[in-house]
């Protein structure tokens, strides 16, 4: 009787066994279908398929590690800035160009150290929260100004405009490309510079040459008046154009300081601009409508604002369609920090070109004509006429106001939609 509980205990005891190496037998044979054909097809034990198989994994392995170390110098002689955090916003890791660019100084011992220690930039930690917040690429520009605990050097320390892009990684890690922008920004002074000089050279020439042109107009016979009244039209152009940009230029210098601000009434400036206008807008049988705050008061040069509303509702009356409609709402935002007074602007035209948006507020932009669609017959938004300043010189004007502006199409109508937002102190 003890032999058949012996043999009995026997059999329960190596039938698990069996099955486990049943079961371990069938995995291998899983992981040996990987291996290359060669080396699969050959009848080997179980342990020299397994020993096999770690080579082979250990081979893809160091093969793996050596092309990570060469895309990680890559990215380390890379010619913009890379530095990645990982999900407590501790930097990791960097390469030259940003070590270059933010003052970088780890130490010997390159353990990870929270990023605003090293970087006294609260703009860069922001950004890597947006991205990591919103799970999706964020991009931003601003300028570095590099701490330094010496006074001196931090009085002789020049701040650099950055463009970062930071987008998300894996366990809440973010990676930042860094991009030095002042290349860019020293072409576009000297541009302005260049375009500010040759508008003051201009405006003599060009006074000069209107002040011929209305002399002649009243001495020269009927038939041959209309060649006077076509110069004199085009030195007027002329004129106005070197204004536009005379006006930039001023905006461009302390545009703060060039301000002259006083208690203004946002729509009353908005009624008067389309007052201006209504000759135009009659021809064209266009009407305007306007709803929101019946007063809106805030700290505002009157003259400026003025040109906001007039460049604007004269770029949607141009094309506007025939019988078409321009609306204007203002209301408050109160989900900002502070309050903000938004000014939404649509016209009944056909939009924006979508490759346009993110170009129409930038100087002398012009849409590209065999790029621009059509919607339901009606003309879409190019310019026909005009210099191409008057949106620049509203978003110049509105940014020196401490406001933003954008350009969108309107989803319902499709016609343009243009949002000015201001700061606004409420008034008891």
């Amino acid at each position: 009787m003890s032999v058949f509980w012996f043999l009995a205990g026997l059999a329960i005891g190596i039938l698990p066994l069996t099955i486990y190496r049943s079961h371990l037998s069938s995995r291998i044979d899983q992981l040996a279908k990987t291996l290359p054909p060669d080396e699969a097809s050959v009848d080997l034990s179980i342990m020299s398929r397994l020993s096999m198989r770690l080579a082979h994994d250990q081979a893809q392995t160091e093969q793996l590690e050596r092309k990570l170390e060469v895309w990680k110098q890559i990215l380390y002689l890379a010619p913009i800035g890379y530095l990645q955090v990982d999900e407590e916003n501790q930097l990791i890791w960097c390469n030259s160009a940003a070590v270059q660019l933010l003052g970088i100084n780890q130490g010997d011992d390159y353990a990870p150290r929270l990023l605003l220690e090293l970087v006294r930039s609260y703009e860069l930690d922001a950004l890597i929260e947006k991205a990591r917040e919103k799970g999706q690429p964020h991009q931003r520009e601003w300028r570095f100004y590099p701490a330094s605990a010496d006074a001196e050097n931090l009085s002789q320390a020049r701040s650099t405009p950055l463009r970062g892009l930071a987008f998300p990684l894996q366990g809440g890690e973010v990676g930042v490309f860094l991009e030095d922008r002042q290349e860019a920004v020293t072409l576009s002074q000297q541009r302005d510079r260049w375009t500010s000089d040759v508008a003051h050279e201009l405006k003599t020439p060009l006074t000069s040459i209107r002040l011929v042109a209305e002399t002649l107009q009243s001495r020269i016979d009927p038939p041959n008046r209309h060649w006077v009244d076509r110069l004199l039209n085009e030195t007027l152009r002329l004129s106005r154009l070197v204004q536009d940009l005379l006006d930039l230029s001023q905006l461009d210098l302390n545009p703060a300081q060039r301000l002259k601000l006083k208690q203004t009434d946002l729509v009353t400036l908005i009624n008067a601009a389309w007052q201006s206008l209504e000759p135009i807008a009659s021809e064209k049988q266009v009407q305007f409508y306007y709803s929101g705050l019946a007063s809106v008061i805030v700290r505002a040069d009157e003259a400026r604002m003025h040109r906001v509303f007039l460049n604007l509702l004269d770029n949607s009356l141009k094309y506007s369609p025939n019988k078409g409609i321009i609306r204007i709402e203002t209301s408050v935002n109160d989900q900002s920090v502070s309050p903000q007074i938004q000014v939404d602007l649509v016209d009944a035209g056909a939009g924006f070109p979508e490759d346009a948006i993110p170009h129409i507020f930038e100087r002398f932009y012009r849409a590209d004509p065999s790029r621009v669609r059509s919607t339901q017959g009606r003309e879409a938004m190019q310019p026909t006429s005009g210099s191409g300043l008057g949106l620049a010189i509203v978003r110049q004007i509105i940014e020196a106001h401490q406001g933003t502006v954008r350009a969108q199409n309107h989803p319902e109508t499709g016609g343009a939609w243009v949002q000015v937002i201001l700061p606004y102190e409420r008034t008891s």
